[in-house]
């Protein structure tokens, strides 16, 4: 099949495009406005961009508060989100107001950052502090809820030690989810090795 998304149609019950971009990592933001108070959702719109110096990226095109926080305050946390946690994730991504606390109707607890204002999730075993390096404005269809990709370089990086294995992070031990297309996700669970040097003999 082929289609021009915006401009012909697919034809089919669901639009396809995220199935066809994927597993994509979901990353737990955790940020806060000017006053102070907290707000977490989850995105699957998620993932690093650099290594040298160390960014990620989350695009915003569900919840405002996130963006907004993050623009207002230029800081934002990400946690890699643990299969062992679908359900709080959940849970943070309802649509509350501003003034109502996802960490609480999630029921999860609060940890303070080193650097930066927002906080931690407890039992999440990756967080990345941030600042905003750079927010780029998206297309939306809707004005009220404005889309945009979040930049942002990460200044502290808390790592469980639990999950070190042999000096290295090993995901088999927290079993990061992804989502797919749909409603559908995964997890990582197994993973093997290819070193790139073993082709070029």
């Amino acid at each position: 099949m082929f289609y021009e998304p915006g401009k012909t149609a697919h034809n089919l019950p669901h639009d396809p495009f995220k199935a066809c971009v994927a597993p994509r990592p979901i990353g737990w933001v955790s940020t806060v406005d000017l006053d102070g108070r907290p707000n977490l959702a989850p995105y699957s719109f998620f993932n690093a961009v650099h290594g040298k110096p160390p960014m990620v990226m989350f695009s915003s095109g569900g919840s405002v508060d996130s963006l907004k926080n993050a623009r207002a305050t230029g800081e934002f946390v990400v946690g890699v989100a643990p299969k062992a946690m679908l359900k709080e994730i959940n849970f943070s991504s309802a649509p509350l107001p501003p003034d109502e606390d996802e960490f609480d109707y999630a029921g999860l607890e609060k940890l303070p950052a080193k650097c930066v204002k927002p906080h931690l999730i407890k039992g999440v075993p990756i967080h990345m502090e941030c600042k905003v390096f750079q927010i780029v404005d998206l297309p939306s269809d809707n004005p009220e809820r404005p889309c945009a990709m979040v930049i942002g370089t990460v200044i502290g990086l808390h790592i469980d030690d639990a999950i070190i294995r042999d000096g290295m992070v090993d995901i088999t031990l927290f079993e990061p989810l992804a989502r797919l297309g749909y409603q559908e996700y995964a997890s990582v669970s197994e993973t093997f090795t290819v070193r790139r040097e073993d082709f070029w003999k």
